[in-house]
């Protein structure tokens, strides 16, 4: 332990260049550290482990630094690289936690899930024998990836089936898409969401922006919102698609004068002059704040939704030994017009949960055409849109009922949900005579399929709030709409239909023409 601890206090020294008189206090301490080890190990009641106690105090003393400095262990590091990558090794499903059920959002296509015919709506029950029921998400998906031509063994629950449904699947590599969805949002403007930035990202965008060109898009919306970054090559290369070469997209400055440097936009003759507006929330994060404020600063865009969540600090990852490293933080970033955007983590508390920083306590500066914007409490937007999440409908979703509702009622098992012929399934000899309505290529949900949506709820039991649920009636609209879209034309048809009625979206394009007027 002592060793390791020894390692992160030469790093820092290295790193933020400790005054030569300071080391004999860092030295101190570390005699300490090694005396309160051997006293534990000593003196305590049970056998201790001596990795876990390092692994302890490196995040202790990390703690003390700021909230985005942090330490990587051999449990977490493999996590971390495959986000970054853009690929991992497993099954190909998403997970989703519903109460205590571990339940399947969809089979990515192509993958060893899909073509085991896993389904949307199949619980989970065990991952190689241990029940699934106290582990959380993201447990879970730690036991089903793993190396490459491995084995996992899961127990499926599904309606209809009379038992469990035990599969041994062999893990295969999986993309990860930081760029998941793109269409058109009408017959000019296309709508692209990054999720998070990767290694891929900008070729999965260059893909994604061609493919949309070639449907006649005209102008376009960017959607960063849960975007909490990734690595920052990917946040300029995506900048410099809308930028002129040698606009500058972040400057980067730290009390190591070794790590300061300026990114510029380096190509010509992409997207300079596409109308452009970045939709962004409390979850807009890091890299995407560079690219929000790089298309702000420079008078390149229009900003629409939230203030951000307000991070410009810079972590560099410094390797321990296999499978461990610590990402500390070593300079802070400043948009174009010279503003950090980092928001204040004196009282760690507030950082968390008071996201709004008041106007009086930030800094002012100026975009290339003079326009006033503000720093030190994330990117705020032109034109802010406050979406909340009624208290209702949160609980509606936690439930995992829109999603439950969605896939038996398009499996005919709700009342309603009998009395529809829905796409790909084989007709009646006489449609009319059947009684049948026959779905096309659409669907409304209307007041009919909410009573029967409400029938649903109470076979859960759930006590909703009549008036409360009343007064969400719109928002559990959408929410149905999305998910019956998902079930009977997939994920993507889902997030397009719940896109088009999304106010944030709607705001976007009613502000087009403004963000068009802005590159003539």
């Amino acid at each position: 332990m002592k060793k390791r601890l020894v390692l992160i206090f030469f790093l820092l020294l290295a790193v933020t260049r400790i005054p030569a008189r300071d080391e004999d206090i860092w030295a101190a301490s570390l005699e300490k550290v090694s005396d309160i080890v051997t006293i534990l190990k000593s003196n305590y009641y049970k056998n201790l482990d001596s990795e876990k106690l390092a692994y302890a105090s490196i995040r202790g003393m990390l703690d003390t630094l700021d909230p985005h400095s942090y330490f990587l262990d051999p449990e977490n590091f493999p996590r971390v690289r495959e986000d970054y990558s853009g690929k991992f090794y497993g099954l190909g499903i998403q997970i989703q936690k519903q109460e205590d059920r571990l339940v399947v959002i969809s089979a990515i296509e192509s993958t060893p899930a899909w073509r085991l015919g896993i389904q949307p709506g199949d619980i989970i029950a065990t991952i190689n024998g241990e029940s699934t029921k106290p582990l959380t998400s993201f447990e879970a998906l730690q036991r089903l990836r793993g190396e490459k031509g491995t084995k996992v063994t899961i127990t499926i629950l599904r309606d209809g089936l009379e038992k469990p449904l035990e599969l041994t699947i062999t893990r295969e590599e999986i993309p990860l898409h930081s760029v998941p969805y793109s269409f058109m949002l009408n017959e000019a403007t296309g709508y692209i969401y990054i999720r998070n930035f990767a290694e891929t990202t900008t070729e999965e965008f260059e893909e994604k922006i061609v493919g949309l060109a070639k449907q006649g898009m005209r102008s376009l919306i960017l959607d960063l919102r849960g975007n909490t970054g990734g690595p920052l090559v990917q946040s300029i290369e995506i900048s410099d698609m809308f930028l002129p070469k040698g606009a500058r997209v972040v400057s980067i400055r730290g009390r190591n004068k070794g790590y300061d440097r300026d990114f510029s936009a380096f190509k010509d003759g992409q997207y300079e002059k596409l109308p452009l507006v970045i939709l962004i929330n409390q979850g807009t994060a890091s890299a995407s704040e560079i690219v929000s404020g790089a298309v702000m600063d420079h008078d390149r865009g229009l900003v629409v939704g939230e203030d951000s969540w307000g991070k410009g600090l810079v972590q560099n990852l410094f390797p321990l030994g296999q499978n461990t490293a610590v990402a500390i933080t070593t300079a802070k970033y400043l948009t174009p017009s010279g503003r950090s955007i980092q928001r204040d983590y004196s009282h760690i508390d507030d950082y968390y949960l008071n996201k709004q920083v008041p106007e009086e306590n930030r800094e002012i500066k100026y975009t290339d055409k003079g326009r006033k914007v503000l720093g030190q409490g994330g990117i705020s937007p032109d034109y802010a849109v406050e979406t909340v999440l009624k208290p209702v409908v949160a609980e509606i979703l936690i439930r995992g009922a829109f999603f439950g509702y969605a896939r038996k009622f398009t499996r005919h098992q709700t009342e309603l949900g009998q009395k529809f012929i829905f796409p790909e399934e084989p007709l009646p000899a006489v449609t009319a005579a059947s009684g049948k309505i026959l779905i096309g290529d659409s669907f409304v949900v209307n007041a009919e399929v909410i009573a029967d949506f409400k029938a649903y709820l109470k076979t859960l039991q759930m006590d909703v709030d009549l008036q409360k649920f009343e007064e969400a009636r719109e928002d559990v609209r959408r929410e149905l709409e999305r998910e019956i879209y998902g079930s009977l034309w997939g994920i993507d048809a889902g997030v397009k239909i719940y896109r088009e009625s999304d106010p944030v979206v709607a705001k976007a394009l009613a502000v087009m023409p403004e963000a068009a007027k802005m590159v003539e």
